[in-house]
C-alpha cells in the first residue's frame, strides 16, 4: 500500500496560500511521461535592470538584457517553478537599428524595421544570434552556446524560434556554413514564381515603403542616416503576410518577405503530396517517404538550419505561423529532426482548428497553440463575457488530440493577465490558470513576469500598453523586482507579488509531478448544472485520475462572491475510478479550516463545497 499526502491548492481573493508539500511517486511506479511546463522568456528583456523606460528609448537609454544574465541562480529559480523547457524568444539574429558594422554586419534600414530594437520575427541571419544579447558581439554565438550549456546543467531543455514563413527584407548571413547560400541568392528574379526560388517576385516593380502615419513612423520620426522613406529592393518581393503589392500597407508585415515553399501563386502545390494514410505512420516512415523525393530548395535550406541548431544542443523549436506553410514541408522537416532527436520538442503557432489534425498527424507536430478555443473561452469567462458552460464542448471536440494542444494564459502576442486590457488584476486569472494547467495531459506554458503579475504598462514605442513590447528596448517592472538587481531572489517583490509567485510555483510544480494529470479526464460540470441552482456557469468541476492517483478540481470564476453547493458525482465516473461505497477524505494540506469528504453510495457521490471568490481547489483523495 502506498501512502499519499492529500493535496489541496487554495487560491483566494486575498491570496491565502503557503508552500505545497507532496510525496513523489517512486521511480518504479512511473510509466508515463509527466506534463511538460514551458517558460517563455523574451531574452532581450529578461535580464535588463534598467527602469527608465523612455518611449522609443535607445539601447543606451533603456538598456538590454544579455545571455549572461541567465545565471545559474536564475536558471535554478526558473526550474524550481516546475519548468521543464525554456523557450528563449528572439534569439536568432533579426533586423535591428543598432550599428554593428564593425563586426561585419550590414546596417539595417529603419524604414523596414519595426520598433527600435526590431521584430524577433524578421530574421536576418539564421546561422547566428542577435548581437544585442552578447556582452561581446564578436563572440555572440559562443555566448549563446554557453547559455545552452548552463540551461542543460540546470536540468532544463532549450527551445528557440524558427520563422519559416518569412524573413527580414535585408536577409544576409555573415556566418553561413560552407556550401550554404543565402535565401534568394540563386533566385530567378525575372519571374513571379519558380519552384526552387526562395521568394516570390513582382517583376518590373521596385519596392516602396508603406505610407506611415502618426504613432507608427519609424523611430518616431527622429533623424537617422538611413531613414529617408526608401529601401532598395528590385524587383519587389511579396510581403511576409502574403501581400502582393510593391508598396505594402502599414498594417502588412512590411518588414518581412514571404518565403516560397513550392506553392504556386494560384495555390497549387509543386511537390509530391503525402498520402492520407501517412496520418497513422511513424516519423521514420515520413522520413523514408521524402528521402528519395525531389523537394523545393527552401525545404533543404530549413533542414540545414534546424540541424545546425540541433548540433549546438538546442532541444526543440517553436514554429512561427506554421499554418502559412504547407503541411507536407512539416512532414519533411519534423521527420528529419526526429530522426536525429526523437525527443525534440516541436511547438507550432496555429489558429485554424480545422487544420489541427493535419498538422499533428501529417505534419508530425508535437504541440499546437490552443488559442482560439480554450484560451479565448477562458478569457471571455474572466472578463465576464462568457460562461464555463462552453468549456465541456471544447474538451470534447479536442479529446482525440488533447495531448497535443499547448495551454497558456499569456504569451508575447497576448495581453498580460494583469493589464486593464485583459483582467486588470492577476488574481482574476488564477482559476483559469488552474483549469488550463490541469484539465488535460497537454503541456502548460507561462510567460516570464506572469508569475509575479506583470501588467505590461506603458507605450514603449512601436509596442503598445497591455502587451510587454517585443519591438523596443524596455524594462519589465514586476519581473525586475523579482530579479532584485541580479540576485533572482524576489527581494523587491510586494507581498502580493510574492504570494502570486508562490501560487504559480505550487501549481506548476504539482502539474509536473502529478500522475493523475497524465491520465483520464471527466467533467462533471454539465451534470451538476442540471441538478443544483447554486452551481452556476461561473464554476467548473472535473476529475482527473489514473490507477495511482485521483483528483477533483473545482474552480470559482466569480471575483465578487463565493459559492456553496453540493457537487454530485455520477455513478459511472465513480465506477471508472474504482471507487466503492464509503466516505473518502480529502484533507487540506495547506491548513484550511475546511474538511472535505466525498460520500459514495450505490447511486453516486456527493461533495459539499464552499468557495470564496476566485478560489480553486485541487483535491487529492
Amino acid at each position: 500500500m502506498i501512502t499519499r499526502r492529500v493535496i489541496f491548492i487554495l487560491v483566494t481573493g486575498i491570496f491565502t496560500i503557503s508552500t505545497l508539500t507532496y510525496c513523489k511517486l517512486g521511480k518504479q511506479m512511473k510509466d508515463k511521461e509527466n506534463k511538460a511546463v514551458i517558460y517563455q522568456v523574451f531574452t532581450r528583456l529578461y535580464g535588463n535592470t534598467n527602469n527608465i523606460n523612455k518611449p522609443w528609448g535607445t539601447i543606451e537609454e533603456n538598456g538590454v538584457g544579455k545571455f549572461n544574465d541567465f545565471t545559474e541562480k536564475a536558471l535554478e529559480e526558473i526550474r524550481r517553478l516546475g519548468v521543464t523547457h525554456i523557450w528563449y524568444t528572439g534569439v536568432l539574429h533579426h533586423a535591428v537599428i543598432g550599428d554593428y558594422s564593425d563586426y561585419g554586419i550590414s546596417k539595417d534600414d529603419p524604414d523596414v524595421v519595426k520598433g527600435r530594437a526590431g521584430s524577433p520575427y524578421a530574421v536576418k541571419d539564421y546561422y547566428n544570434v542577435n548581437p544585442d544579447l552578447a556582452v561581446n558581439p564578436a563572440n555572440r554565438l559562443e555566448e549563446f552556446e554557453a547559455l545552452i550549456g548552463r540551461t542543460h546543467k540546470a536540468g532544463l531543455k532549450v527551445v528557440i524560434d524558427i520563422v519559416p514563413n518569412h524573413v527580414a527584407r535585408n536577409y544576409e548571413s555573415v556566418t553561413n556554413p560552407p556550401g550554404v547560400k543565402d535565401f534568394g541568392a540563386a533566385d530567378d528574379t525575372t519571374v513571379v514564381y519558380r519552384r526552387d526560388n526562395n521568394f516570390y517576385y513582382i517583376p518590373g516593380e521596385n519596392f516602396r515603403v508603406p505610407e506611415f502615419e502618426k504613432g507608427f513612423y519609424p523611430l518616431n520620426g527622429e533623424q537617422h542616416p538611413l531613414l529617408d522613406g526608401k529601401f532598395h529592393e528590385s524587383p519587389a518581393k511579396w510581403t511576409g503576410n502574403g501581400s502582393r503589392e510593391a508598396q505594402p500597407s502599414l498594417h502588412d508585415w512590411y518588414e518581412t518577405v514571404k518565403i516560397n515553399f513550392g506553392v504556386k501563386p494560384d495555390g497549387e502545390k509543386d511537390f509530391p503530396l503525402l498520402p492520407d494514410y501517412y496520418r497513422d505512420l511513424s516519423f521514420e516512415a515520413h522520413y523514408n517517404f521524402w528521402k528519395e523525393k525531389s523537394v523545393p530548395d527552401t525545404w533543404k535550406k530549413f533542414d540545414r538550419i534546424v540541424h545546425y541548431w540541433l548540433d549546438k544542443g538546442v532541444d526543440g523549436f517553436r514554429y512561427d505561423m506554421a499554418q502559412m506553410v504547407p503541411v507536407e514541408f512539416w512532414s519533411f522537416l519534423n521527420a528529419s529532426i526526429k530522426m536525429k532527436n526523437p525527443d525534440a520538442f516541436l511547438l507550432s503557432e496555429i489558429y485554424v482548428p480545422e487544420m489541427y489534425r493535419d498538422y499533428i498527424q501529417l505534419g508530425k507536430m508535437d504541440y499546437l497553440y490552443d488559442k482560439v478555443q480554450l484560451y479565448d473561452t477562458l478569457k471571455n469567462i474572466i472578463q465576464g463575457r462568457g460562461s464555463a458552460d462552453n468549456l465541456p464542448g471544447i474538451f470534447h471536440s479536442l479529446a482525440d488530440i488533447e495531448h497535443h494542444m499547448l495551454h497558456f494564459m499569456e504569451n508575447h502576442d497576448e495581453h498580460r493577465l494583469a493589464s486593464p486590457e485583459f483582467a486588470g488584476d492577476s488574481r482574476k486569472g488564477l482559476p483559469a490558470m488552474v483549469v488550463s494547467a490541469t484539465a488535460t495531459t497537454s503541456p502548460t506554458m507561462i510567460y516570464f513576469g506572469q508569475e509575479v503579475g506583470e501588467k505590461g504598462e506603458g507605450d514603449a514605442g512601436y509596442g503598445k500598453s497591455g502587451r510587454t513590447t517585443i519591438f523596443d528596448y524596455w524594462g519589465v517592472p514586476a519581473h525586475q523586482r523579482w530579479m532584485n538587481n541580479g540576485a533572482f531572489d524576489g527581494g523587491q517583490l510586494t507581498n502580493e507579488e510574492r504570494r502570486l509567485r508562490d501560487f504559480y510555483r505550487t501549481l506548476l510544480a504539482f502539474t509536473a509531478e502529478s500522475d493523475a494529470l497524465t491520465g483520464h479526464f471527466r467533467e462533471v460540470h454539465s451534470y451538476n448544472r442540471g441538478l443544483n441552482i447554486n452551481y452556476t456557469g461561473r464554476q467548473f468541476a472535473f476529475f482527473r485520475w489514473t490507477d495511482r492517483e485521483r483528483l477533483l478540481v473545482v474552480v470559482n470564476f466569480n471575483d465578487g462572491e463565493g459559492a456553496a453547493f453540493d457537487l454530485s458525482v455520477p455513478k459511472d465516473v465513480l465506477e471508472d475510478m474504482n471507487m466503492i461505497p464509503g466516505v473518502y477524505s480529502m484533507n487540506d494540506a495547506l491548513g484550511s479550516s475546511q474538511d472535505f469528504s466525498m460520500v459514495v453510495t450505490d447511486e453516486g457521490g456527493l461533495v459539499s463545497i464552499r468557495m470564496d471568490p476566485l478560489e480553486s481547489f485541487i483535491l487529492q483523495f
